[in-house]
């Protein structure tokens, strides 16, 4: 399994990271743990959670996830074998639960102050090595919405400086190795490193973004930031949700999938072109005689951009998939093909 590094803060993770937002819902404890261990035998050593974990949010499920991965951390004795990663909420109306108070989560440092203090001891670690603003505290375009056109809401939000101000103190405090962020834009990266560089605060190492075949808007100007600033991709969606193994394609529901158990929740990967582009995609696999989701998911451990990749799986069989696109070759041929695909379909789900 390659090592690369996480921006400049002189942590290696794995090419591919396990995530864990479905611990507990979709995922039992055992099924959990034995994930774990196959991923960490395979060489996976970078576990990817969230305050707001297990999916879909509800006060039953938070923290669920945390508990499960620093349960199996502590139980199999391998702390000082992992990269632990985690995220303090964004401002939220849907998370008001997420805080004692029961007021909306903001970052500030009285909420983050509080919800790393949470995740440290659901995960039962005295140092979290990786942690993320989950979403900008300012209101943005995310998680599907259209992106085809900008709309702006105001500047209605937390500074960003204040934010890392508070990040600095965790820092400090030793609760916390490096910082980064996630679904994050062009303008927001360049803050961030604007008021690290002007004030002293600590610098952020990467960016957790969707970003997979059906959407590569983070090739319109994250990229470049990620190659001349050294804040590469942390991939998540690699595979869409498990549209781009094409299992949804006529009408295909399978028992126990994510569609089958929670519908479309936010509806990224129902739009009009997406069952023409996943289609298209199927058939390059075909040609090139590899599975679909393989080659989703070594489509953007292939990018120069891409720290890891974070992939979930809901049983042994996916995860074999998911494992065997380390092996597969990537070369001109398969790149074509899948840009001439892209040229057809554009980023059909931004």
């Amino acid at each position: 399994m390659e090592q690369r590094q996480l921006g400049r803060s002189g942590i290696a993770v794995s090419e591919l990271c396990l995530g864990c937002m479905t611990f507990g819902t979709q995922l039992t404890k055992e099924q959990s743990f034995n994930q774990l261990d196959r991923a960490f035998e395979a060489g996976i050593t970078t576990f990817d959670t969230a305050e707001m974990y297990s999916v879909p949010p509800s006060p039953e499920a938070q923290g669920l996830s945390e508990r499960i991965l620093g349960e199996w951390i502590n139980a199999r004795g391998v702390r000082d074998q992992v990269v632990l990663a985690s995220k303090v909420a964004g401002r939220s109306t849907l998370l008001p639960y997420i805080r004692k108070s029961g007021e909306l989560p903001v970052l500030d440092e009285a909420n983050i102050a509080e919800a790393i203090d949470a995740s440290l001891a659901r995960l039962n670690v005295d140092v979290i090595d990786f942690y993320q603003v989950h979403w900008p505290d300012r209101k943005v375009q995310l998680f599907g919405e259209d992106l085809r056109g900008y709309v702006h809401y105001g500047p209605d939000h937390i500074p960003i400086e204040e934010t890392l101000g508070a990040l600095q103190k965790l820092v400090d405090a030793g609760k916390i190795r490096a910082i980064g962020v996630s679904n994050e834009s062009p303008w927001g990266i360049m803050r961030y490193l604007a008021a690290s560089d002007q004030l002293g605060l600590p610098r952020i190492h990467g960016n957790q973004n969707a970003y997979n075949l059906l959407n590569r808007t983070w090739e319109y100007g994250l990229a470049e930031i990620a190659l001349q600033e050294d804040v590469g991709l942390l991939s998540y969606s690699p595979l869409a949700q498990g549209y781009l193994s094409g299992k949804y394609l006529n009408g295909g529901l399978p028992e126990g999938s994510r569609k089958a158990r929670w519908g479309d929740r936010l509806g990224r990967y129902s739009t009009p072109s997406t069952d023409d582009a996943i289609t298209a995609y199927c058939a390059v696999a075909s040609e090139f005689g590899v599975d679909p989701s393989a080659m989703a998911l070594r489509f953007v451990t292939s990018r120069p951009w891409t720290t890891t990749a974070i992939f979930g799986v809901s049983n042994d069989a996916q995860l074999d998939v998911a494992l065997s696109a380390l092996s597969m070759d990537w070369g001109d041929e398969i790149e074509q093909a899948i840009n001439e695909v892209h040229a057809r379909w554009p980023n059909p789900c931004p």
